[in-house]
């Protein structure tokens, strides 16, 4: 049985560790927004710029539409980075940037793949597509944090503010 008398100081200074903790909640999630945002914008960008050299690469590994799809990827990343780096729509833009990581791993990591699956995550884990996908995951699941354009408009709850939900 518990001693209330002991586990109280015990559970307040947990609370006061994990309150610090909670407070570097939104720093992180920043740093990840900034790093991770920058990296998927720089790369859509550089995409955009040598769109042929893009759609022979998709053309060689056998993507339909080749250069349709050079477009869709160079401006999902693009956009999408440039969204996730200011914490823009931050529950949905990671979205497209999570199913063109997907895409990436099944056309061009294609053993990175079935080697997770044999039961060796090393070369899942560090194949290039893995922190793009790992960052976006991370954004989508907790959010912007509290350094973003989300929590300017949409409130510190991440929902409308009441005002914005009234029928004038």
């Amino acid at each position: 049985m518990n001693n209330p008398s002991t586990l109280s100081p015990v559970a307040a200074l947990y609370r006061g560790y994990a309150g610090i903790l909670d407070k570097g909640q939104s720093l992180l999630l920043l740093l990840i927004r900034l790093t991770w945002g920058f990296q998927f914008a720089q790369t859509g960008w550089g995409k955009w710029h040598d769109i042929p050299k893009v759609v022979g690469f998709f053309t060689n590994i056998g993507i339909p539409l080749p250069t349709l799809n050079a477009y869709v990827v160079a401006t999902t990343e693009l956009v999408g980075g440039s969204f996730l780096l200011l914490g823009l729509l931050s529950r949905l833009t990671p979205i497209p940037l999570i199913i063109s990581m997907i895409v990436a791993y099944a056309t061009t990591e294609q053993d990175a793949l079935h080697s997770l699956i044999s039961g060796d995550p090393d070369p899942f884990l560090t194949a290039a597509p893995f922190l793009f996908l790992f960052a976006s995951l991370i954004v989508f699941v907790f959010g912007p944090g509290a350094f973003s354009l989300d929590r300017l408009w949409l409130g510190k709850s991440g929902e409308f503010e009441k005002s914005s939900r009234a029928v004038k």
